[in-house]
């Protein structure tokens, strides 16, 4: 029996996918359940299961675009699965590919390795600053005259005896997709960047202190994302328009609050969303922020885990950002920005004292979010980090990490 595979639908509003790379080839006999290929939709990336054990014939090309629903491969159900013929098979393919190169290799050495250069024609060349196997001879067998020398030109500040090679490859649908986004997200919205500056020291000394205890406790370390994350949640209480979206003529205002992380995963940049984070603790931050780290670096994540979403914290400093302008990740109004933390000399009490500072940015879109809000929004979540005790736990550390 032949069964036709067909793209399944990766979420609501999606429509089409990518063919992004077959784990398969042509022939193949494949598993029920393997993975047989890497599909892009505009959100998220995606293995595409087999249905079905049998022979494997495909129906499109890396690259395609596929509409939801359409054919992409048989499976002849009825084929029988071959036995011992896989390693012969693997190795009469790659012997070929590996002698073909080689051969190029020393044909393009030789080709530039005619001729040499005459002594008056090497001194001449020294110094011009030109190799002699740049210069095409017309002596003898190729060789360098000095009258050859005496025309070569030099190269205008190019360097020379280094590789200038160049490749094209196509960008991915998801790619794509985060490429309108951020080029909308600048056009589309009157976004600002407003920053501010906090010292780390009270929150070091709390990890300090109980971060062995709390992973101990709960499994998961105390980070800082679980620190910033409801600084957030307790600044976008305070300022409700931050936690606001622009549709068409009108405002939309949530009463809770579905934080976006940035995250890196295997296929760029992808931001998952921690749904409620108003009625999550320290603990219930930290094991979400991990969950979904760990789901996007495996390619797990889903596109339903990352739709929605009503503002956004991205953490540029794990990557050793000093400061930078994130951009809005629209419809939302508002992204903050973490950055590095570095000791630097501050002035406290009239003294020059040394404290760990991390830059902060938020990006908002002006069109609903006034200046004063968006700084107001920013210093509370400077307060927040800076006076965690009292501003985050209530007092009482312990029972706020629920040791």
């Amino acid at each position: 029996m032949i069964l036709e595979m067909k793209v399944p639908s990766p979420g609501e509003s999606i429509t089409e996918v990518e063919i992004a790379t077959w784990l398969v080839e042509d022939g193949d006999y494949v598993e029920k359940d393997q993975a047989i290929a890497e599909v892009d939709s505009d959100k998220a990336t995606l293995e595409l299961p087999a249905e079905v054990s049998g022979t494997i014939t495909l129906k499109a090309e890396e690259g395609d675009a596929v509409a939801v629903g359409e054919v992409v491969c048989l499976i002849d159900t009825s084929a029988t699965k071959p036995e011992g013929d896989a390693p012969a098979k693997e190795e009469t393919k790659e012997a070929p590919v590996a002698a073909a190169p080689k051969a190029e290799v020393v044909e393009t050495k030789q080709s530039y390795a005619t001729g040499s250069a005459s002594p008056a024609a090497k001194k001449i060349l020294a110094e011009k600053g030109i190799a002699a196997s740049e210069v095409k001879g017309t002596g003898k067998d190729g060789r360098v005259t000095k009258d050859d020398a005496v025309k070569a030109v030099p190269s205008m500040g190019t360097p020379t005896g280094g590789a200038r090679s160049e490749s094209r490859s196509k960008l991915s649908m998801l790619r794509r997709k985060v490429a309108e986004r951020l080029v909308s997200a600048k056009n589309e919205t009157a976004m600002l960047t407003t920053f501010n500056e906090v010292d780390m020291s009270p929150i070091f000394a709390l990890r300090s202190e109980y971060k062995e205890a709390f992973k101990s406790k709960h499994g998961v370390g105390l980070g800082f994302m679980s620190f910033f994350t409801l600084a957030v949640v307790r600044a976008l209480k305070l300022y409700p328009a931050v936690n606001s979206m622009i549709d068409g003529k009108e405002m939309i205002s949530y009463d809770f609050c579905d934080i976006s992380i940035a995250v890196s995963g295997p296929k760029g940049l992808m931001v998952p969303i921690i749904r409620n984070a108003e009625n999550l603790t320290f603990r219930g931050v930290e094991s979400e922020v991990k969950r979904l780290a760990i789901r996007a670096r495996d390619g797990q994540i889903t596109v339903d885990e990352m739709t929605g979403g009503t503002f956004t914290i991205s953490n540029g400093g794990v990557f050793g950002s000093m400061l930078s302008t994130p951009i809005i990740n629209p419809p939302q109004s508002g992204i903050l920005g973490m950055h590095n933390i570095v000791e630097r000399p501050v002035a406290i009490d009239g003294q020059v004292v040394i404290r760990p500072i991390m830059y902060v940015a938020l990006s908002y879109d002006h069109r609903i979010i006034d200046g004063k809000e968006s700084v107001g929004f920013l210093v509370a979540i400077k307060e927040a980090l800076e006076n965690p005790e009292e501003l985050l736990m209530d007092g009482n550390i312990k029972r706020a990490l629920e040791l």
